[in-house]
């Protein structure tokens, strides 16, 4: 009886074993997905919605808000074409409003019942991102068992787990962006032709199969390749660039069929799995099509175009393989004729079809090679190349990519050591090589790279053990039998791939960078803006009393126009910014942004905000509402291309203190001149040395970014500031010291946001007077515990919103021809304060006319007696007083005031050009102006010990890491 018992608790214990043998990496797996999306959401409380403002991380997040919401709106449809950006075009909007939304907004629907709140579909939204990221788990995980058995699979997913780069950031709660359903649809497309290509293996489909129809050994390879078509297809349905696979997938079948033929065997099993995948994917997707052309960005032809010539051409070669040997050539002569007619075929391509050859070879240099001049793709941050890519794959992956090349050369010495190499290791090592480029060409595919290094590393891992003489096949027992120098090597292994991911030796851990997710700076900064330009300015449709906004609906369809220009009703308008800002304003502020992150605008944008001449802006902004793309063209060009201007127009220009400071150089690269143009070298004194440094110079200070933002529209006869965020910055040329070296960085010109609980101007005048001083004394204001210092700095709000008005025109007349010939200046002036406290005065001046009259145009009123009801604004800068109006003359510091006399000046004059006729009293004994006494600052007072009153901890700027525009050396970037 006890025999028995023994018998059957030994039978039950082996039985135990062997389950867990078959089945212990389904626990592990669901463990590390479980982790995965702990770590991603470990900040959701800053992340969460505050009083129904959502709080994203990302320039792209807010526009998946967007048509996450529209297809909430309009399910199961997304938004085809959106008129609410790309002012006054309106643009096709591509990869955004894709099956990635739809994935979103379907679980919204299934946890909100079919009518999901706003707050569902946010935090749904939200915690979805991270779940998509677990989720890439699973497909790596079959991958790295396809090349390293079920330990080899186990070992990728705990290298996906703790990789703590780009593709973690991107991933995390509050990052709602495509980024993440990219990387698991690639990941589940290549799995697919993976295993497809290992069904052709075993069934060698060939052409005497098709004639003899026998569909039996025909099935599985045609039913898989047709399986990996569809995975193509949906990857390509959530982001339209995934046509890169496609050119991946052809470079991929034309070595490997070269190979095959080269090495006597029979390329048409493998060629039938390109034609049938490529071809189901190119027909997929010709039902994707919403724009025609060969855009990349957006469904067009490209994609179907660019997989039915794959597909063609893997027929192409097989058939050619049998022509080859038909005529009993050297089959080691085959890859060269392929390669002649690879090259053939793209010089007809350059002949007949230019702009598909321009498309491919753009986008093959912009995104694949990393050799290529980057152009405007420079000033985006996400899209520049790695300064150091050793660093930078470190930093992204600890040990791994390191293991990952050895794991590739493991897999490539397969044949010599008499083991079996299967065409998917071919595909796995040519998409591991395409994904490294990409790396190494912009610094955001490295989201991309840690599939490769994860799933490779499984074959690294496995060939190691393998050749320490671990038994794999014996799974868990094969614990009981390790010997000591294996567990050495086990733990030599574990040492070089996990210990990097698990202590911050290059970067922060996953754990780290998932717990520190916040919602963008700008984003933040911005809302206060944006709600206030929602509440304060007519909705679109309603300028100037149009009453149009009925054909407005922010979740409206609106058709693809004919002509690419929508045909916007009169009553519309556009807001003036730089692109990175364009996704905030149509989402937080319900408005019509001329520039955006599409890159749309962004020439027009920086021609305006660099324009030197308010008449120059102006003939910039009239080209841009007569549909122009104005640049660098001259001012006579600008003035042909502004006959016709339309009632589009942008009627307000937002600028923040990043704009004015280090994005600069990025808004520069645009247009001509170089952006080193608008800056010059000088001495200034940091403490009692005198080091070179660099400042904006006259051409800057004449930009239209600089007389708005940093001198209030003052002298600018079209242009008034209507409102400003109740948060400051120092704004100015910046110098950075190296503690350690002493090394002097200039950085042109920069920007630092102040202490957040300082919103009015009391809060911030001291310090102000303080910048004022060093200026004057030309020494450098110490700012931060980091060694920056500034100079030819103030201090202002961060982010400030002016209108673009007529203006009202003074006209008057002075009956003295002696002071007409003594060149007097006509003045006009007026007190302002902003809804922050801060005053400031704006001042007009032109020349007094020969015979005595004058006329100058204000763009300030002194009363409002039109707000949003009537279709204008209402501005938040009120008026102190009415214009003061003088004729004066200067006689070297002295300046002499002959007539006088106020005015106030009607909203509806500034509004609608009016003219106003202004009568001056003649002084009775000439008298010195007044100089305005916010700039009464004796600059003998201003020694070091004035300085060193600025406490580093008193003036406490706020670090804005998500900034999409930062400055690199000397240039701004975006992102």
């Amino acid at each position: 009886m006890s025999t028995d018992t023994e018998n059957v608790e030994e039978s039950t214990e082996t039985s135990a074993l062997e389950a867990l043998d078959e089945w212990y990496h389904i626990p592990v797996l669901g463990a590390v997905m479980l982790f995965m999306v702990w770590v991603r959401t470990q900040a959701y409380e800053n992340v969460a919605m505050v009083d129904g403002n959502p709080r994203l991380g990302g320039v792209d997040s807010w526009y998946h808000w967007r048509t996450v919401q529209w297809t909430a709106e309009n399910y199961p449809y997304t938004m085809p074409y959106d008129i609410w950006t790309s002012f006054p075009t309106g643009r096709y909007v591509g990869q955004f409003g894709t099956l990635f939304d739809q994935i979103l907004v379907t679980a919204a629907m299934i946890v909100g019942l079919g009518d999901p709140t706003t707050e569902t579909l946010y935090t749904v939204s939200l915690y979805m991102v991270p779940v998509l990221a677990a989720l890439v788990a699973i497909p790596v995980f079959y991958m790295g068992r396809r090349l390293g058995g079920t330990i080899g699979g186990v070992v990728s997913v705990l290298i996906l787990a703790l990789l703590p780069g780009r593709f973690l950031v991107q991933s995390t709660i509050g990052q709602l962006q495509h980024h993440v359903a990219e990387v698991l649809f690639m990941a589940i497309a290549v799995l697919a032709m993976m295993v497809a290509l290992r069904a052709a293996e075993r069934e060698q489909p060939v052409y005497e199969l098709l004639v003899d129809k026998d569909w039996a050994t025909l099935r599985s390879p045609t039913l898989y390749s047709a399986l990996a078509g569809v995975a193509l297809t949906l990857y390509i349905w959530v982001w339209p660039p995934a046509v890169v696979l496609v050119g991946i997938l052809a470079v991929f079948f034309t070595v490997q069929l070269c190979l095959e033929y080269v090495r006597g065997r029979s390329p048409e099993h493998t060629a039938f799995v390109g034609a049938v995948s490529l071809g189901t994917a190119a027909l997929l997707t010709a039902l994707l099509i919403e724009e025609p052309g060969t855009s990349v960005t957006s469904f067009s032809y490209i994609q179907p175009l660019s997989a039915a010539l794959v597909a063609g051409g893997c027929v192409f070669m097989a058939w050619f393989a049998r022509q080859w040997n038909q005529h009993g050539l050297e089959r080691r002569y085959y890859p060269g004729a392929i390669a002649g007619l690879i090259a053939a075929t793209f010089l007809v391509m350059w002949l007949v079809l230019p702009d598909l050859f321009s498309t491919l070879v753009d986008n093959a240099t912009r995104r694949v090679v990393p050799f290529a001049d980057a152009g405007t793709d420079a000033t985006i941050q996400e899209a520049q190349s790695p300064p150091n890519f050793a660093t930078h794959v470190f930093n992204e992956t600890g040990a791994a990519f390191f293991t990952m090349l050895l794991g590739i050369g493991l897999l490539l010495a397969r044949p010599f050591f008499d083991r079996e190499y299967r065409t998917e290791h071919t595909l796995v090592i040519v998409w591991a090589l395409f994904l490294t480029s990409m790396a190494a060409t912009q610094v955001r595919f490295a989201y991309y790279l840690v599939l490769p290094v994860a799933v490779i590393n499984a074959a690294f891992v496995a060939d190691v053990i393998r050749f320490f003489d671990f038994d794999l096949e014996s799974g868990v027992n094969s614990l009981r039998e390790i010997e000591t120098y294996q567990a050495i090597v086990g733990l030599i292994i574990v040492i070089v791939l996990f210990v990097p991911l698990l202590t911050p030796m290059g970067a922060a851990t996953a754990m780290d960078r998932g717990g520190v997710t916040a919602p963008s700076g700008d984003s933040i900064l911005w809302e206060d803006s944006n709600d206030w330009l929602a509440e304060n300015t007519p909705e679109q449709g309603d300028w100037g009393g149009a009453d149009n906004s009925s054909q407005f609906d922010l979740y409206g369809t609106y058709e693809y126009p004919e002509n690419e220009n929508y045909d916007y009703p009169v009553g519309s308008y556009g807001i003036m910014s730089w692109w990175d800002y364009g996704h905030l304003i149509t989402t937080q502020g319900e408005r019509a942004p001329h520039s955006n992150p599409f890159q749309s605008g962004a020439t027009s944008s920086s021609a305006f905000l660099t324009a030197e001449s308010e008449e120059r802006g102006e003939l910039v902004l009239d080209s841009i509402a007569a549909g122009e793309s104005p640049g660098d063209e001259s001012d006579a060009e600008l003035e042909a291309m502004a006959e016709n201007a339309t009632h589009e127009e942008m009627r307000y220009v937002m600028i923040d203190d990043s704009m004015a400071g280090g994005k600069f150089t990025a808004i520069a690269q645009w247009t001509e001149p170089e952006w080193q143009a608008y800056f010059e070298q000088q001495n200034v004194l940091v403490g009692e040395n005198e080091i070179a440094s660099y400042a904006g110079n006259d051409r800057y200070q004449d930009t239209m970014v600089s007389s708005l933002y940093l001198e209030d529209a003052d002298g600018l006869e079209h242009y008034r500031l209507v409102h400003e965020t109740a948060q400051f910055s120092i704004v100015g040329a910046g110098v950075e010291i190296d503690e350690r070296s002493g090394q002097v960085i200039p950085q042109m010109s920069t920007a630092d946001r102040l202490r957040a609980d300082w919103n009015s101007w009391n809060d911030v005048e001291e310090l102000a007077g303080q910048v004022e001083m060093a200026n004057q004394t030309n020494q450098a204001i110490p700012f931060d515990e980091d060694g920056t210092y500034y100079h030819n700095a103030q201090i202002t709000s961060s982010l400030k919103t002016f209108e673009r008005v007529d203006g009202a025109t003074f006209t008057g007349a002075v009956d003295d021809d002696e002071l007409a010939d003594e060149n007097a200046t006509v003045t006009a002036a007026v007190d302002l304060e902003t809804g922050t406290d801060r005053p400031f005065t704006y001042t007009q001046e032109v020349d007094l006319a020969d015979d005595g009259t004058f006329e100058l145009t204000v763009p300030y009123a002194t009363n409002e007696e039109r707000g949003v009801d009537d279709g204008y604004t209402n501005s938040s800068v009120a008026a102190a007083d009415d214009y003061e109006i003088t004729v004066s003359t200067t006689d070297g510091d002295e300046t002499l005031v002959y007539y006088e006399g106020q005015t106030d000046v009607p909203e509806s004059a500034v509004l609608d050009g009016e003219q106003l006729e202004v009568t001056l009293e003649e002084v009775d004994e000439p008298e010195e102006a007044e100089e305005p006494a916010e700039d009464d600052v004796d600059a003998d007072d201003a020694d070091e010990g004035d300085l060193e009153d600025v406490d580093d901890a008193e003036i406490d700027a706020e670090t804005n890491d998500d900034d999409p525009e930062a400055t690199l050396g000397p240039v701004g970037v975006s992102s």
